[in-house]
């Protein structure tokens, strides 16, 4: 079994450390909870969500309702008017670290004050909910900004005061009280459901619809897994605005193959971290497919993992990984680890938020690619992880009964490519790889 310590980030006002939780709260806690004790007569906004067949580019979509500056910033300022969050993120030192690949190196020494650290389990990426230990069922009302739903009449509706159905189990943002940056979030799917922290079918398409419904660029979310920095095993997704491009963005990719539905999957070239680029598609379910068969295939594996949804949920990066593994063994150098830096999603994107103002003044391109490299897996491992996710997403497409004949050839192409030993050769009959520049 391998552990790590680590400063859990306090996500809600309502989180304790583990070892002065008891069994949790009882009947009339008077905490406003999302728990049996508070939710009758609750009531929450609710932003109902428009289900598009096809992907859709932002000039596209003109919404009734602003969702992402006039809902989620306006609930999000009035948590901050109402002294919600643990330290004011706008006073946090922020910079573009010189360089090809412009890093981002944020000082933000608020968000593990008052914190001693907590031992995690990383060699296990599925673990069974555990109720005894914090969920977001745990938060206080005030801490949620809205429910997420799909429209029942296919249009973009907000109603500013609407039940909680509790049968339903809404979807929900919430402010992440330790903020990395300003419109910090969490989206917490079928919150009263306690599922664990894996990623499914509709949690992934959740999300992407997210991103596609807040239409900017400088909106992404982000995913972690178990033994991947996931400090808390209830499913849920970040989210925040930052007005940069993540280097992660501007790497190359290399084309791998046009698989189910059009997505086109490609290998992150000249990145320190090893991963893969998922986009296009038919639709947005169609790219959500991909990713899910790929996340579920890694979980099922027991290998970590990172997702990065930007470009307004038409482009997921899917990012296997190994630092905290390496970090258990000992394989980690102390000069990294007495950074504290725990490298999740942002970090690997290229936002690198750091807890000493040493770090932060010395921050340099150089020292961003040391430590990620040391997230990577190595080639010859991130090929094995890519032959197995590429046979799964395989059988996955074969399962599917309506399967186009296009993918079907799809299918046999990858099935070619992986029995001749490299993923090189798994691209669509007709359709040539090529290096895209962003």
């Amino acid at each position: 079994m391998l552990r790590i310590k680590r400063v859990p980030t306090v996500v809600s006002n309502y989180q304790k450390e583990e070892a002065e939780e008891g069994d949790g709260f009882t009947g009339g806690c008077g905490r406003n909870c999302m728990r049996d004790c508070c939710l009758p007569g609750a009531k929450l906004p609710l932003y109902a969500f428009r289900k598009h067949d096809k992907i859709e580019s932002s000039e596209k979509k003109d919404p009734p309702f602003a969702f992402l500056d006039s809902l989620l910033l306006g609930e999000w300022e009035d948590r901050t008017e109402r002294g919600l969050f643990r330290y004011d993120v706008t006073a946090c030192s922020t910079k573009v670290i010189p360089g090809d690949y412009g890093f981002v190196a944020q000082l933000n020494e608020g968000r593990h004050l008052k914190k001693r650290p907590t031992e995690f389990r990383v060699d296990k990426v599925l673990q069974p909910f555990d109720g005894s230990k914090f969920n977001f069922t745990k938060v206080g009302q005030e801490e949620i900004l809205f429910q997420f739903e799909a429209s029942k009449d296919g249009e973009v509706e907000f109603y500013p005061n609407a039940p909680i159905d509790v049968e339903s189990s809404p979807s929900v943002v919430a402010i992440n009280v330790s903020p990395i940056e300003y419109g910090h979030v969490l989206l917490i799917p079928r919150i009263l459901e306690c599922l664990p922290q894996r990623i499914d079918h509709e949690s992934l398409l959740l999300a992407l619809y997210m991103a596609s419904e807040a239409g900017n660029p400088y909106f992404r979310l982000g995913y972690n897994s178990l033994g991947a920095f996931a400090t808390i095993n209830h499913l849920h997704f970040q989210a925040y605005y930052l007005a940069v491009r993540f280097p992660i963005e501007k790497a190359p990719t290399g084309k791998i193959t046009e698989f189910n539905g059009g997505v086109v999957i490609s290998e992150i070239l000249n990145y320190p971290v090893r991963g893969l680029v998922f986009e296009g598609g038919y639709s947005l379910e169609d790219l959500s497919n991909a990713v899910s068969d790929s996340c579920i295939c890694l979980q099922d594996n027991n290998i970590p993992y990172n997702v990065l949804i930007s470009d307004s949920g038409t482009r997921v990066f899917l990012l296997p990984q190994c630092y905290a593994e390496k970090q258990a063994l000992g394989e980690v150098s102390p000069e990294l680890l007495d950074t504290q830096v725990n490298p999740a999603v942002w970090e690997i994107s290229g936002h690198m938020v750091l807890k000493r103002k040493q770090d932060y003044d010395g921050a340099s391109e150089d020292n961003a690619w040391r430590l990620l490299a040391e997230v990577s897996l190595s080639e010859a491992r991130f090929q094995e992880v890519l032959a197995i996710i590429f046979e799964a997403i395989s059988c996955a497409a074969t399962e599917n009964e309506s399967l186009p004949d296009e993918d079907e050839q799809d299918v046999e192409d990858v099935d070619d490519a992986l029995n001749n030993g490299s993923h090189q050769n798994a691209v669509v009959a007709g359709k040539q790889e090529c290096i895209v520049q962003h």
